[in-house]
């Protein structure tokens, strides 16, 4: 299940962003997952509260957004939506198709609170 080192290494990003920003937690982190990328939502689900366990992130909420998959068709230029099983175009039928997005995961964002600050009076 490569799904749970994938969680460790968007905690350890987390946690980075957090140190940079003063955070005290992490309330949410929001991914982009293509449905190329190799990656499984629900796994991933799985997997986050075991590798935030014990970290800044541990409470927070995953949210995660399924991509649609993205094709330039390489005979009339047309881009357009594809099926996981069927990159052709659905303009002219080709199968000669460049892909432009479908295969990525993205941490798209993170919600932080941060430290209140001290005012000195």
């Amino acid at each position: 299940m490569h799904e749970l080192s994938i969680c460790q290494s968007i905690i350890e990003q987390v946690t980075e962003i957090s140190r940079q920003n003063n955070a005290r937690i992490v309330t949410k982190i929001y991914i982009q997952i293509g449905p190329l990328s190799g990656v499984e939502a629900l796994l991933l689900e799985h997997a986050f509260p075991v590798a935030s366990a014990g970290s800044i992130a541990q409470n927070a909420i995953l949210e995660i957004q399924i991509l649609p998959i993205k094709i330039h068709c390489n005979i009339c230029g047309n881009e357009n939506t594809a099926d996981i099983s069927k990159l052709i175009c659905s303009a002219c039928g080709a199968w000669q198709t460049s892909l432009i997005s479908g295969d990525e995961m993205l941490l798209k964002s993170v919600e932080l609170e941060k430290f209140e600050e001290k005012s000195n009076v």
